[in-house]
């Protein structure tokens, strides 16, 4: 885990949101440090999502500040958190599925050759370059991406994000809908984001995906934080408690 005396990458201080009146997410605080990846627990209607929406530019918090690296910054739009070097991967992939990886990877930012067109060949070897640190299986550089399995898919979107300097990752339920083999792929993606000191935020509804790919969980229940755990200290069942009746393994019962 992620020594605690570094500086967070993210604080999201004493956050709230609030529609028609009603907080859907109410004074709620998490951090993240680098090389390191926290779970965000919760029914739906929890209030995660919510909150993970401030941090991606998505939605607009009420009350409550955000520190990046130990500066406040402002994130009013997806573009200020890329700013802020903190990027995305939805569940729902926003990949173009007739292109190959390369050009997903570059997508809107390709690289042109001197004569101002594409160059694909430096496209490629770029791609080849940031797989080869991420996963270096992947070998269907040439297929539309449409061809390519989940965890592949999965990595040509990390890539993407990696490449452009990502030290922030907000993953959707990246396990979602997938088999074993894909599920460990996404694993050993996600242990070499962490080996890079990048820092991770994992939306999730499966405690079991949280206690084997998270160091500490943030567990919500009515747009409130239930707590905040080292899975290290923590069972199974201590987190289904923290979901289901909103106790926190870590307050002492009064006798």
């Amino acid at each position: 885990m992620a020594d605690q005396k570094q500086t967070p990458l993210v604080e999201m201080q004493n956050i709230s949101v609030s529609f028609g009146g009603i907080k859907a997410v109410d004074n709620v605080s998490v951090d993240l440090y680098p090389g390191e990846v926290v779970g965000l627990l919760g029914h739906n209607g929890a209030g995660k999502s919510t909150l993970i929406k401030v941090l991606s530019g998505a939605y607009q918090k009420d009350a409550g500040e955000i520190f990046v690296n130990g500066e406040k910054v402002e994130i009013n739009s997806p573009r200020d958190a890329r700013a802020n070097n903190i990027e995305t991967i939805y569940q729902t992939l926003a990949l173009a599925d007739n292109l190959d990886a390369a050009s997903n990877l570059f997508l809107g930012r390709e690289l042109l050759t001197r004569f101002g067109l594409v160059d694909d060949a430096a496209m490629e070897a770029e791609c080849r370059k940031i797989m080869g640190r991420l996963n270096p299986n992947f070998q269907k550089f040439n297929e539309p991406v449409s061809a390519l399995s989940g965890g592949q898919r999965q990595s040509v979107a990390i890539a993407r994000a990696v490449y452009f300097n990502a030290k922030i990752l907000i993953m959707d339920e990246p396990t979602a809908a997938l088999g074993p083999h894909e599920t460990q792929m996404v694993a050993d993606l996600i242990q070499q984001l962490k080996a890079q000191g990048i820092g991770i935020f994992l939306i999730d509804h499966d405690v079991h995906s949280v206690m084997e790919l998270c160091d500490r969980a943030s567990v919500m229940k009515n747009g409130q934080l239930v707590g905040t755990v080292n899975i290290a200290d923590v069972t199974d069942d201590d987190l289904l408690s923290m979901i289901i009746l909103g106790k926190n393994p870590n307050e002492k019962v009064d006798a």
